[in-house]
């Protein structure tokens, strides 16, 4: 068990039977009353975040959360492959489970799957992905004020915007958190 004072950023804990990690926290002492913890959570089954207040007498179970490194192999329509690097053990991860990170796998990239007790939760991108560009315009002279972008499509189908002097060929990186251009490489 652990108690709510205990508690830090990225912890794994076990709340109304759901997984929640344990997004941030604030310990507040007000000047009547008794001290309490604001914590924001994010169920680790459904995406959702939640801010909740608790007291500070309150303890958790502590989540034992298991984290593989896989590679993406393929996607049979909504179900994707992904490949034990250790074992070559391969598993089967539904559309559902992975539905915000879905539009940044390309073959052969590896992820980490995460895992509660055998339950797959979900997978954990790279911070960065290095893409080629597949199909963009090309830039025009004297196009250039303001920082101006074009569209661009990605090896796997991602449109995203990126510079002007960005041209078809080019190894980009983009980043997962936000889904915006980072880099050329």
């Amino acid at each position: 068990m652990i108690h709510i004072n205990d508690l830090k950023t990225g912890m794994s804990i076990k709340l109304d039977e759901q997984i929640f990690l344990v997004l941030d926290f604030l310990h507040v002492k007000p000047g009547k009353g008794p001290a309490f913890m604001r914590v924001k959570l994010k169920n680790l089954r459904t995406g959702s975040i939640i801010d909740k207040t608790f007291n500070t007498n309150i303890k958790f179970e502590k989540a034992v959360i298991e984290k593989k490194e896989m590679q993406f192999l393929y996607n049979n329509q909504d179900v994707y492959n992904f490949m034990d690097m250790g074992s070559f053990e391969q598993i089967e991860v539904n559309e559902k489970q992975i539905n915000e990170e879905k539009k940044y796998l390309k073959e052969g990239l590896n992820v980490e799957i995460i895992f509660y007790e055998n339950e797959l939760l979900g997978v954990e991108l790279p911070e960065k992905i290095t893409y080629q560009v597949t199909e963009t315009e090309p830039a025009v002279k004297g196009n250039t004020v303001n920082n101006t972008t074009k569209d661009a499509i990605l090896e796997n189908g991602l449109k995203i915007k990126v510079p002007m002097f960005v041209k078809n060929d080019d190894q980009v990186s983009v980043s997962t958190r936000t889904g915006q251009y980072d880099s050329r490489i």
